[in-house]
């Protein structure tokens, strides 16, 4: 597979196939969502011996992150040995179904009524007759048609990649924009702030009768440090350029993007906290919005 410029891949993908080898003809279903881990789950035929483990084997090693689920349906397209139906599987099968059913009922859940098809449809319990017949043959086909699949799934996991660092990208261009907005707005009530400060000391040291200097200096400072955003800015600017670099590098970077969308979000709410004036009050509520835009992207983010 040629790799899309992106370095990002996206954990949200889709694509579908379909094949033929003998008298087997078959049709491919791979799909994959966002998750906090790489979750794969597997619909193949079971008599094809490796043929899961094979599959499971190559999704693992392509993917890193995301809820995965693969779908294979093979037909016996001419003859050859009847489908066979399992009753003893079946017969288990919808003894759990009664039992399931029954449990759901006492707890006062409401279970969508099982069809027949549904019921054909789980492991093992109809199958192509293929008893006698030897799968190796079928089962490299099979592998061999799969690749296919992957390429195209993967395509288009790094298309929707490059879209995510697009926006991103612009996200990270806004917050830069209004940490330097707020920079100014923090130095524009510097005399405001002074003024505060001024009358703050003046009150405590109206009231310092037998007050130890020691704890005078401690409140001053804690008036200081209440004021003072340059801190959440020197930091929202670090957090910026390591959001960059992240991207630039790519995938996997899904849950260092995630951490660091959680630090962000913690220095705009002390921005918010210090703030003590109307024009950086406003800064710091954009930036909490664009900082969300941004982590909602991110989940996304293998």
């Amino acid at each position: 597979m040629t790799k899309d410029p992106s370095p990002l891949i996206s954990m949200t993908g889709y694509a579908a196939g379909q094949g033929a080898h003998g008298r087997f003809g078959w049709t491919w279903d791979l799909r994959s969502v966002n998750g906090r881990g790489l979750d794969l789950r597997l619909r193949v035929p079971d008599w094809i011996e490796g043929l899961e483990a094979t599959l499971r084997a190559r999704l693992t090693g392509a993917l890193s992150r995301g809820n995965v689920t693969l779908s294979l349906k093979l037909q016996a397209q001419d003859g050859g040995a009847a489908a066979q139906l399992d009753t003893a599987q079946l017969d288990r099968v919808l003894a759990a179904m009664t039992e399931i059913e029954a449990r759901a009922m006492a707890l006062g859940l409401s279970l969508a009524p099982s069809n027949a098809a549904d019921v054909l449809a789980l492991r093992g319990v109809f199958e192509p007759g293929t008893q006698a017949e030897d799968t190796t043959a079928l089962g490299k086909a099979l592998v061999a048609d799969f690749e296919i699949v992957l390429d195209s799934f993967q395509s288009m996991r790094h298309r929707e990649g490059a879209a995510l660092a697009e926006v991103l990208s612009g996200q990270l261009a806004r917050i830069a924009e209004l940490t330097d907005a707020a920079a100014t707005a923090a130095e524009a009530r510097r005399p405001e702030t002074e003024a505060n400060f001024r009358a703050a000391l003046q009150r405590v040291m109206d009231n310092t009768d037998g007050v130890e200097e020691a704890r005078i200096a401690q409140e001053l400072a804690v008036l200081a440090v209440k004021s003072d955003v340059t801190e959440e800015i020197d930091r929202l600017r670090s957090h910026v350029a390591a959001a960059r670099d992240l991207i630039a590098k790519g995938s996997p970077a899904g849950r260092k993007l995630d951490f660091l969308a959680q630090e962000f979000n913690r220095e705009a709410n002390t921005l918010c906290s210090k703030a003590q004036s109307r024009d950086l009050t406003s800064v710091g509520l954009e930036l909490k919005s664009v900082i969300e835009q941004m982590r909602e992207q991110v989940q996304n983010v293998e």
